[in-house]
């Protein structure tokens, strides 16, 4: 099939294609590791090269090298301005999102650089990427034939207008709702993303059944539940414990219930942790009364963070925690399973003996929860250096006590 085609008589671009030619690739794949800055200035000893182009594609590949790999390694990817580049997916996120659906048409609705369309295409007869940036449908295009991937459709248009327009179904459809305004500030609501998932909804459904979504995971979870209908689960996906996306399965039959998925892909292992939403509004964890009789502390990872699960990760796993908004937890049975990191306490600080206990140290890692003072100030107070074989909690118990927990990694 076409890669650019007329879909019930959308606008889609018939400019030519992109094409990079042979000198241009040559002195992006000679330079990938020279310095930018410096490639401009001597601008003038490569007459017969577009420096701003190649400049541009340099940045490209180097920003993509650890995110996207597949992309990387083909020398004939063309990479769009860096705000695109930097809004992608990864291929770790986009590769679990490609494994939670399957079928025959797959509607992208915001296509971008393409990432998602690429990985979700691997599960469906066809996917149609809808761009309303001409530019990056080109680019789209250029890459999909360069990546061999035959199974795109590219549609140059507004998402709103693909939906009034579209008279077939999909099996699935899925958005990724630009996440900063019209002065390229990061919004924090749903409602400002664009397009309006809110707004768009209803046409979605009467398209498709089933719809993908992915947030930015600065957006409150509870709050998006609540302005969105037919939320089957909430998956919190977060790479090296730190939290890269919300993704939202819809169906259009409303579920009962909401499972929250969280994972959290890490070098050594994938930590996952599932629930159903009210769970954690019924259960109930113990605190800790006496730390001194207590062996290991838990350090739930940032998706579960993310997610709130704080009495259910407890119960889970038999836990006592620290304060009802203190969230470490601890045991004197080790958890090794346990989806965060895991420390042995080897001694607890009380305040008037911080700074004695600190004389032994010349480094530590420190951290706070839920306390009165900053990591930069603890800091400053011992005189430890950052780094070291010891972590050091600084924490609140349910009593109120203000506790410093000195621990090694289990």
């Amino acid at each position: 099939m076409s890669n650019i085609i007329n879909v019930n008589n959308f606008h889609c671009t018939s400019d030519k294609l992109l094409n990079m030619n042979e000198k241009l690739r040559a002195f992006i794949v000679q330079h990938l590791n020279d310095d930018i800055h410096q490639l401009a200035m001597d601008a003038k000893k490569y007459p017969e090269i577009n420096i701003s182009e190649a400049l541009s594609q340099i940045n490209g590949r180097k920003k993509v090298c650890n995110k996207l790999p597949i992309f990387h390694q083909n020398e004939n990817i063309l990479y769009p301005i860096q705000l695109s580049l930097e809004q992608s997916s990864s291929q770790i996120t986009a590769t679990y999102k490609a494994s939670l659906c399957n079928g025959y048409r797959l509607v992208d609705l915001t296509g971008g650089f393409g990432v998602d369309s690429y990985f979700l295409a691997e599960n469906f007869e066809e996917v149609i990427y809808v761009e309303k940036n001409e530019e990056l449908c080109r680019l789209a295009t250029h890459n999909f034939s360069a990546l061999k991937r035959t199974n795109i459709m590219v549609v140059n248009s507004m998402s709103e207008s693909f939906l009034m327009h579209y008279l077939d179904k999909a099996d699935w459809m899925y958005i990724d709702p630009a996440r900063r305004d019209n002065s390229g500030k990061k919004v924090v609501k749903l409602a400002d993303c664009e397009p309006d998932v809110t707004v768009l909804l209803e046409s979605i459904f009467e398209k498709s059944d089933n719809l993908m979504v992915k947030l930015s995971p600065m957006l409150d979870i509870h709050a998006i539940i609540d302005q969105l209908h037919g939320i089957a689960a909430v998956h919190i996906i977060a790479v090296d414990n730190e939290c890269k996306e919300l993704l939202l399965i819809l169906n259009k039959k409303t579920a009962a219930t909401i499972q929250i998925k969280t994972i959290n892909f890490q070098k050594s292992q994938v930590q996952n942790f599932e629930y159903y939403l009210q769970e954690e509004q019924q259960a109930s964890c113990q605190h800790a009364q006496e730390l001194e009789n207590y062996r290991f502390l838990y350090e739930p990872n940032a998706a579960i963070m993310k997610a709130g699960a704080f009495k259910l990760i407890g119960q889970h796993f038999r836990l006592d925690k620290l304060q009802v908004n203190t969230h470490l937890y601890v045991s004197n049975e080790l958890h090794i399973e346990f989806p965060g990191r895991v420390f042995a306490i080897k001694k607890i600080w009380e305040k008037e003996k911080w700074k004695a206990n600190a004389l032994s140290l010349k480094k530590a890692n420190v951290a706070t929860r839920n306390f009165p003072i900053s990591v930069d100030e603890i800091r400053k107070k011992l005189k430890l250096a950052d780094g070291g074989e010891t972590y050091l909690f600084a924490c609140t118990l349910s009593d109120n006590k203000k506790v410093i927990i000195e621990t090694i990694k289990a």
